[in-house]
């Protein structure tokens, strides 16, 4: 069984204890979970990214260690206020978000209600009125008819992962298991139910014009086999937002950290170095190779002097699109 490491650090907020990993020194970044996870997901993601940024991953209320307050609705409204009272908590003004899930909704309404974030990386996200997905909709369900349990819980939260994921292979019995041990335990099962309720899809339907406003340059990336929520999803995003451009991921499903890690990680650092910390590229790590993909829309942020390319992007010659740079893989292919 394995046991993740829990967040080392705590503040309150009006959504409860929100527990969370600071790692690292530099530009902020916030690390935003999706359902049913917590934290545990970045667990790879960190020390590569602590290397550059100083990393903030929280449990969002209700999962991991976070705790909620009673009698709060844990709704993307309540997610996303929380998420800011702990930014402001650390002193942080201005910072770049990389969310999955849910918590790539929690970042959209960061984003669009209030200043201070100046770059986004949304994976498979929860967006516009194209959520909660019928499975989410179904474990509500079940946990108002049939209760919450541990081994409802532990059922759910496995079966929520074994649907979404089209690499299943990457997700093992020990992952699944430590996914699931928090709600399983002690008032996981009840939190769980919370959870779940707040899924609501309110929060971001009818927003195009607001994601239309926001600046920050936005990399959207999703799983080309997602049965959650389908490429079409990332596309109606990516139409909604000028400062964005989307990537697919061949072969990969819902749950991009999972199953392509050793992609994303790469590419996320060092698409926040260029277009987020404005840093030069080092060649420190001769290892380090970038996925090449084909990129859906030309955005705006890609039309840069010749001093600022680099071996992340390389605009196209043409308008239809651009691509990233690549060691060793081939475009389009996640390893």
């Amino acid at each position: 069984m394995i046991s993740p490491s829990a967040p080392t650090h705590t503040v309150g907020t009006g959504a409860g204890l929100v527990a969370f990993h600071d790692e690292g020194e530099g530009p902020p970044v916030l690390l935003l979970h999706g359902f049913p996870a917590s934290s545990w997901q970045w667990r790879d993601f960190l020390p590569l990214l602590a290397a550059r940024f100083r990393v903030i991953a929280p449990d969002l209320p209700g999962a991991g260690a976070s705790r909620p307050a009673d009698g709060v609705t844990l709704d993307l409204a309540t997610l996303a206020g929380a998420m800011r009272e702990l930014v402001d908590s650390l002193g942080i003004d201005r910072f770049a978000v990389v969310a999955h899930d849910a918590g790539a909704g929690v970042a959209q309404m960061l984003a669009i209600e209030g200043d201070g974030v100046d770059a986004l990386v949304l994976l498979n996200a929860a967006t516009l009125d194209a959520w909660p997905s019928p499975g989410v909709r179904l474990a509500g369900d079940r946990l108002v008819v049939d209760g919450a349990t541990p081994a409802l819980a532990r059922s759910l939260v496995r079966g929520a992962f074994e649907a979404g994921a089209a690499r299943r292979e990457r997700l093992t019995d020990d992952v699944l298991d430590a996914y699931a041990e928090s709600y399983v335990s002690g008032d996981g099962p009840e939190r769980l139910a919370r959870v779940v309720a707040g899924l609501d899809g309110k929060g971001l339907a009818g927003r195009e014009a607001e994601l239309g406003a926001v600046a920050a340059p936005t990399l959207i990336l999703w799983g080309e086999d997602d049965p959650v929520y389908p490429p079409a999803v990332g596309e109606r995003l990516n139409d909604a937002m000028p400062s964005s451009t989307l990537g697919l991921l061949p072969g990969c499903g819902h749950y991009l950290v999972e199953e392509a890690a050793e992609t994303l990680g790469p590419m996320i650092s060092e698409y926040l170095r260029a277009r987020y910390a404005h840093a030069p590229h080092g060649h420190a790590d001769p290892n380090a190779s970038i996925v090449m993909l084909q990129l859906e829309r030309r955005p705006p942020w890609v039309d840069l002097e010749e001093y600022e390319r680099d071996e992340w992007f390389e605009p196209a010659d043409d308008e239809g699109g651009a691509t990233s740079a690549a060691d060793e893989h081939e475009e389009g292919t996640a390893p």
